[in-house]
């Protein structure tokens, strides 16, 4: 039988884990994504679109569309979804759970690309980055036995 994955993630760090049954979790693969800590004054290239114009004092500001941690933390959810998919369209596991900080969560979740998201069988917005590997695996069965 094909093994269930199990993504923990939030903005800055992430874990897979593969889970089979009557076994102990296993991490497969880790991520680091050190710019999900930064300042949004430090990941901007620029001060935010200010612009002075010459029809008296003042300028005029403009704020961005999206702003750069945002942009980082899409970033983020980009690789971990490119990570995915190519192992979901070969269906290298049977069902995939994901348990990610809230709106991490959302972010990846429009990332997830259609072979993944089709193997996608719990979501909860719950942030385990931080536990050991025992104690994620107590959390996970809790969770998922509610």
């Amino acid at each position: 039988m094909k093994p269930e994955w199990i993504l923990i993630a939030n903005a800055t760090h992430a874990r897979l884990l593969l889970h089979e049954r009557g076994s102990p979790m296993v991490v497969l693969k880790s991520f680091d994504h050190p710019q999900g800590r930064s300042k949004v004054s430090e990941l901007a290239d620029d001060r935010m679109g200010r612009e002075n114009s010459d029809h008296g004092a003042g300028g005029t500001a403009y704020q961005p569309r999206m702003d750069a941690k945002h942009k980082e933390n899409l970033r983020f959810a980009r690789e971990l979804a490119d990570y995915l998919e190519p192992y979901a369209q070969q269906d290298s596991f049977r069902s995939l759970s994901i348990f990610a900080s809230s709106p991490f969560l959302g972010e990846l979740k429009t990332e997830l690309g259609s072979a993944t998201t089709r193997l996608l069988t719990y979501l909860q917005d719950l942030d385990l980055t931080s536990f050991g590997l025992s104690e994620v695996e107590r959390r996970v069965a809790q969770e998922m036995a509610r």
